[in-house]
């Protein structure tokens, strides 16, 4: 039986947007020549790409989806979660790796936290 997440952390619906409207203007290209049809492949990979990558949090773990992919991150292995200078955070784990989680910012971070029931601290 599947699982729902509490929160799916997902990038801006306008790449989904973008890679409609780059699909549709590739269609009168990749029609004049039949050789050019694999050129409809690059818009419908970010379509994939940014319909699949996020973040799904659960109570006891975090699933980091990618393109192809899902990395499974349970909440006791991470000791840090930090935001770069641009906004976007990463998770420290306990054996010194950080991975990157896709779609969560500094903005959406306090959510993620409360949904996976984490206690906020701050460093002294």
């Amino acid at each position: 039986m599947r699982r729902k997440p509490l929160l799916r952390v997902r990038k801006t619906g306008a790449l989904l947007v973008a890679a409609v409207i780059a699909f549709v203007s590739a269609v009168p290209f990749a029609g004049a020549r039949w050789q050019l049809t694999p050129v409809l492949l690059i818009p419908l990979a970010i379509f994939v790409w940014a319909w699949r990558s996020g973040t799904d949090v659960y109570p006891d773990e975090l699933r980091v989806k990618a393109l192809i992919g899902t990395t499974r991150v349970p909440w006791p292995r991470i000791a840090e979660l930090a935001p770069d200078p641009r906004g976007r955070v990463s998770a420290l784990l306990d054996n010194g790796n950080v991975i990157r989680l896709t779609g969560v910012t500094q903005g959406n971070l306090a959510r993620v936290l409360a949904a996976g029931k984490q206690e906020i601290s701050h460093p002294d």
